[in-house]
């Protein structure tokens, strides 16, 4: 009985003390407490190919954390965004991103002008002209007059900058693309230059079953038709072509989720088309042509389907795509092989611009081949002049020496006369004297410091 009263007893304290602990609030000073620190990681959107492109992810990515600019940018539209409007909102923007956006800019600074060193100590080195302009532009995307924070004015200029680039972009791949194959044409003729009559024959045939291998391929969908993208939603999706659905296929290859195709996300729908023309273990297949390949379906279905322009593609304007009469489009897509890719006057400049650049090289060459010479002249020159500098020093020092002493020039004139005079007898004295003249100009007579005069004669001597 005692010990179940115990029991009971240990018990009801434990429940007041439970009860204490629940009711009583624990008074924490929130004042002292550290806001919670948003981790910021690389960006992970896909690369645009500029030379700032790192900055530009960067910038966008953090900016897209913050909550009010997040808004303001899904709602704004394209002509807002060109004419400045939604730099504005940066103000607004949370004090940790604005120093993030700060650190970032300082770094930007700092790779450029690391950047622009490098390219001063190549071209300095080559002998080649700065091209100045041309490295101001590489600062146009931010306001370098203030080094140190990112203010509405870089968000401006990034924004303008991104737009115009991004419009030239492809067009300079194109062009790119363009140089690559003349370049490649023109080292296979030159090559066949080298050969035999025999061996060139066995090489021009080779390079024709070669290009009739890579044309024989199977059809090639139209990118973004119907048909291109229910073999992507059976093939590569696993899912039943009959039960295609729009929506669903856009929400299921959007795969960052925010609810656009980018250029990236798009190019990844045509990899089954392209796998159909290019393959990398076959010699036929060249792997740039396929990128290029690439770059001319997305452009087409960005044509097509962009219609705001923004270079993406939102899940409204792919809705209303599917219900356009190309999107039934059944003819074949046209590849590259299909298509010249220059004509033969093209190729004509082309190999003139080769043979004015090369003559150029050349002059610049003997140009500087004659300023090599004209300094290793010069430093000849300088090197005799140096020379005979110094062999003039040491003369003045030597005069400078025998002024200090002139004891020295008597002690060797009498010395000379001695020697002379066991010698020869007097005449050794006279050589003695003229040695004596020699080394300290006036003739000074043994045994007496006092020049002669000119008149008497001396002794021993009629």
């Amino acid at each position: 009985m005692v010990r179940g009263n115990s029991l009971v007893h240990c018990g009801l304290v434990l429940l007041s003390l439970w009860l204490c602990i629940q009711s009583v609030p624990i008074n924490v000073d929130r004042s002292k407490e550290k806001p919670p620190v948003q981790e910021l990681h690389p960006p992970q959107s896909a690369e645009t190919g500029l030379h700032y492109d790192r900055y530009l992810r960067e910038v966008i990515e953090f900016l897209e954390k913050d909550p009010h600019f997040k808004e303001k940018l899904k709602n704004a539209n394209m002509d807002d965004i060109k004419q400045g409007k939604l730099a504005k909102e940066l103000n607004f923007v949370q004090h940790n991103f604005r120093t993030k956006l700060d650190e970032l800019k300082r770094e930007e600074m700092n790779r450029l002008r690391m950047l622009i060193k490098v390219k001063q100590d190549i071209q300095g080195g080559s002998g080649r002209t700065m091209d100045h302009q041309s490295l101001l532009k590489q600062f146009e995307h931010l306001s370098h007059q203030n080094p140190n924070t990112f203010e509405v004015e870089d968000l401006d200029q990034l924004i303008q900058s991104a737009t115009k680039d991004l419009e030239n972009f492809d067009k300079d791949r194109h062009n790119e693309f363009k140089n690559y194959e003349l370049t490649k044409e023109h080292e296979r003729r030159e090559r066949l230059k080298t050969m035999s009559e025999e061996t060139r024959q066995q090489e021009e045939k080779h390079y024709e079953q070669l290009r009739k291998k890579h044309a024989n391929h199977t059809k090639v969908n139209h990118p973004g038709s119907e048909t291109q993208l229910k073999e992507v939603w059976h093939e590569s999706d696993g899912m039943d072509p009959d039960n295609f659905d729009p929506k669903t296929f856009f929400k299921m290859h959007d795969t960052n989720g925010d609810g656009f195709f980018d250029e990236s996300e798009l190019e990844a729908l045509f990899t089954k088309e392209l796998e159909k023309v290019y393959n990398p273990e076959n010699e036929e297949d060249d792997m740039v042509e396929m990128e290029e390949e690439r770059l001319r379906m997305r452009e087409h279905v960005m044509k097509e389907v962009d219609t705001n322009k923004d270079r993406l593609v939102s899940m409204v304007e792919f809705m209303a795509a599917t219900q356009k009469e190309e999107f039934l489009e059944k003819d074949e897509w046209e590849t590259l092989d299909q298509n010249p890719l220059y004509t033969e006057e093209e190729m004509r400049e082309y190999e003139q611009h080769l043979v004015n650049e090369q003559n150029d090289i050349h002059q610049k060459s003997v140009e500087l081949q004659k300023r090599r010479e004209e300094l290793e002249r010069k430093q000849e020159e300088l090197s005799a002049q140096k020379i005979g500098l110094q062999q003039a020093v040491e003369e003045m020092e030597r005069i400078k020496g025998n002024v200090k002493h002139p004891g020295a020039v008597a002690a060797g004139g009498a010395a000379g006369g001695a020697a002379g005079g066991a010698a020869g007898g007097a005449a050794g004295g006279v050589t003695g004297v003229a040695a004596g003249v020699t080394a300290g100009g006036a003739p000074v007579v043994p045994g007496n410091s006092r020049p002669l005069p000119p008149d008497v004669p001396v002794p021993g001597h009629s």
